[in-house]
């Protein structure tokens, strides 16, 4: 599948790294939901589908429906400082971190689900109370029960792990494509330091994204209500977690066939089989390896692709919204296939030069370009050698890609001013006079208390009549993280930064440095506060890899280094401030909240940074490759340096107004008013439903196939279709009591058996040992017995 769906994200990252659009609100991703009254109308009516039996109340306010769909209790006498939360805490993070950095390298973009970490941990905690004695220095081990604080700190600690940072891209590109190899110090620096900026920024600017009531972070919802219960009725949970048990172990032991023995089912196409040698077929048809093909009427038993970035049964509190942004992504999906097969046989952009699906540049001939023959010794564009080489070509369907994400990208701004002006207005409420002046008053430099030491934490107790978040108002009595915290983070990450860009012969000068951090500060006040509010994340790579291209003409690495001190620091913002919402609806104090979450990270990018070195060293070849096999894949690697190249290098001499691929740009202006005719309609003939098209998910499904195994599109679909219609509306208390459960239990056997292959078999760490071929096991060509076409 695309890497529409990515991170990081994430809850994946926000994840992978190209989100553009609206998504699912899933434990996964921070991305929100698509809907034609998107986010409060969503939220509100989860009275209709109630998620923990409060049936009869109808929500009105975000008072309303954080008080309602989660408890507002606080016991202060738990204590989350344990040696088993941060022994929890830990193990969990080394796993969801190495596993982030997997599912970097697969074909498709996955993300390590925040649900079943969320699970597990509740698991192993309450082994671990149940089978460790209470006495003598076992104790220590075991103080108390497992309680609440504990379980959010390991979520926390282990959700700031399990994504793969951003900067493993940028050293990957560099070790794939240029032959550099940053020295070890370096690279730490680099991941530690854009990790950490977004952290800093986001930190300082909780009075504004986080305290707030409206600032209800709706994608976390259903994890914490599922959280509150395991807490609040203990035999009942337990219960649930019987059925965890029983689904994670079976699709554990499933996942060894399609993962290893029996990879035919990663993608079973009758059409494939009765015709093996057509060229035709594989590329419609075909889908169970990476770039093979679009995967029409494949059948894919593999969960890990179905669920991928998007977990079909992790879905909105409102089913009405959940079948609009499914009848969306379909409508998008069939006109992904019309428009790829258009563009490739009516050989635009002599797309039939090149591979159907690829994210490499190539030479007219169809042959792979060698960029380094246009790049001087500082890696900078040289317009002789640029013309002796001649000017590079994208694979016709990448080129669809792009046009589609910016087009979805400028249609979410148009759809959300047409039918969610409320729920702006609500977003960007800190900008009237009275707000800014406060929130300029708290964060003034010189109100930090820079002697954190004595900083007793404590803040300001409101007045009584003052409107404020009621589970704000319970954390009041912790001491919070001073604000010197952020800062000093903030200042440490930037400096540190400065002196890897000149380390790292980045070529990004300090002053492109500086307006790629003031960009994204100024996106995290935005697009922050209205993924806050209505959990729709927007994704500004495609915008700031433009925005650098022409900052920065001639310098692809340049382009890499201000991608990621800019659009990763608007992700990291993101996910920092989420995972605080999570301990405030859980009553985690805010100092365990930032320690939990400084060392997921750290640790986390140390893990990320090791693992992307052995996975390059044992499967170079298969990195570089068009196609990848159906376990290891450069797909995202490929693209980002071939964006860094064509945007960084070239911009001007692709770009621009009269070259080759102008219309890429020209896509904003048209997303912007492809949603109006929608709306028009619906205005003056609502009975023709056209608020069920959510036009920015049309428009960015469009290049939704671009890469990937697109095998497992029609699986998606089909569990979509079973959970979210036919589950909810027929077994709707079935599908409270266990969706959720089933959904993190598929994704959690799935995740831990990856894990395990891919150390144990598949060369994570070494040399591959793939099952001896046969009939179900086509280890010379596509899985699904397609035509290679390599």
């Amino acid at each position: 599948m695309s890497p529409l769906t990515a991170n990081q994200g994430s809850d994946a990252q926000p994840d992978g790294h190209h989100t553009t659009i609206p998504s699912l609100t899933d434990e996964k991703s921070f991305e929100g939901h698509g809907g034609a009254h998107y986010p409060k109308a969503d939220v509100e009516a989860a009275s209709n589908t109630p998620i923990d039996g409060d049936s009869g109340i109808v929500l009105h306010s975000e008072r309303e429906i954080a008080t309602h769909v989660i408890s507002v209790d606080d016991d202060p006498s738990l204590n989350p400082w344990t040696f088993r939360a941060f022994f929890l805490g830990l193990g969990l993070s080394a796993f969801g971190g190495s596993l982030a950095e997997i599912y970097y390298f697969k074909p498709q973009t996955v993300g390590v689900s925040l649900m079943f970490l969320a699970i597990i941990s509740y698991v192993l905690g309450f082994a671990m109370e149940t089978f460790i004695p209470r006495h003598g220095l076992f104790r220590y081990l075991n103080p108390h029960p497992f309680n609440k604080k504990e379980n959010a700190f390991v979520i926390i600690m282990a959700s700031a792990a399990a994504n793969s940072a951003l900067a493993t891209e940028v050293l990957a590109v560099q070790r794939l494509y240029y032959n550099i190899t940053p020295n070890a110090a370096t690279s730490i620096f680099l991941l530690f330091s854009s990790q950490l900026l977004g952290y800093g920024i986001g930190g300082i600017l909780r009075p504004i994204l986080l305290y707030p009531s409206k600032m209800l972070y709706p994608g976390v919802l259903p994890l914490i209500s599922m959280f509150d219960a395991f807490f609040r009725d203990g035999s009942t949970a337990r219960r649930k977690l019987k059925v965890f048990y029983i689904v994670f172990g079976a699709i554990f032991i499933w996942e060894l066939f399609p993962e290893w023995i029996f990879p035919l089912l990663t993608g079973f196409s009758i059409i494939c089989l009765a015709a093996p040698n057509n060229a035709a077929v594989t590329r419609i048809f075909g889908g169970s390896n990476g770039n093979e093909g679009l995967g029409l009427f494949s059948i894919c038993f593999d969960w890990q692709y179905i669920s991928g970035g998007t977990n079909p049964m992790a879905i909105p509190l409102q089913a009405q919204a959940s079948q609009r942004q499914t009848v969306s992504m379909f409508i998008g999906y069939i006109l992904c296939m019309i428009v790829f097969v258009a563009v490739f046989y009516n050989n635009i952009w002599k797309s039939q030069n090149f591979p159907f699906l690829s994210q490499l540049l190539f030479y007219e001939n169809g042959t792979v370009y060698d960029q380094l023959l246009i790049l001087n010794s500082n890696f900078e564009v040289d317009p002789t050698l640029l013309a002796e080489q001649g000017l590079p070509y994208y694979a016709g369907t990448w080129v669809v890609y792009l046009l589609s994400t910016n087009l979805g990208l400028a249609a979410t701004f148009t759809h959300l001013l047409l039918w969610n002006r409320d729920d702006l207005r609500d977003a960007w409420s800190w900008m009237s006079p009275s707000n800014l002046h406060k929130q300029w008053q708290e964060l003034r430099w010189e109100n930090v208390n820079w002697k954190f030491w004595n900083d007793d934490g404590i803040r300001e107790q409101p007045r009584k009549d003052e409107d404020i978040d009621p589970h704000y108002a319970e954390m009041l009595k912790y001491p919070d993280a001073p604000n010197s915290w952020y800062y000093a983070t903030f200042v440490v990450a930037f400096v540190v930064a400065l002196v890897v860009i000149y380390k790292s012969n980045s070529t990004l000068p300090w002053w492109g440095f500086v307006v790629s951090v003031l960009l994204a500060t100024i996106s995290i006040l935005f697009l922050g506060a209205l993924f806050a509010i209505t959990g729709i994340g927007i994704s500004i790579q495609t915008f700031v890899q433009m925005i650098a291209g022409y900052l920065h003409p001639g310098k692809p690495m340049a382009n890499m280094y201000f991608v990621l001190y800019s659009y990763n620091t608007v992700s990291q913002a993101s996910l920092l401030l989420r995972d605080l919402k999570i301990g405030q609806y859980a009553k985690l104090p805010p100092r365990a909240s930032f320690t939990a979450q400084i060392i997921g990270t750290l640790l986390g990018a140390i893990l990320n940074y090791f693992l992307m070195n052995s996975i390059i060293d044992s499967q170079r070849e298969i990195l570089l490759s068009v196609e990848g096999t159906n376990i290891w894949s450069g797909q995202q690697p490929q693209q980002y340096n071939s964006q860094a190249i064509a945007w960084g290098g070239l911009s001007h001499e692709l770009f621009s107004t009269g070259m080759r691929y102008q219309w890429v740009p020209w896509s904003y202006l048209i997303g912007l008013v492809a949603p109006v005719p929608f709306w028009l309609v619906h205005r003056y003939w609502p009975r023709l439903r056209t608020d069920y098209v959510y036009t920015p998910i049309v428009c960015a499904y469009i290049g939704w196939l671009c890469v990937g195994i697109n095998s497992s599109v029609l699986s998606f679909f089909a569990v979509a279709f079973l959970s979210q219609w036919w589950i909810r509306t027929r077994y709707p208390d079935r599908f409270q009591k266990y969706n959720y459960i089933v959904a993190a239990a598929l994704d959690g056997g799935t995740q831990v058996m990856v894990f395990i292959l891919s150390f144990a078999v598949q060369g994570a760490a070494g040399t591959a040992h793939l099952f001896p071929a046969w009939w179900g096991a086509n280890q010379g060509g596509n899985y699904d017995r397609c035509l290679s076409l390599r």
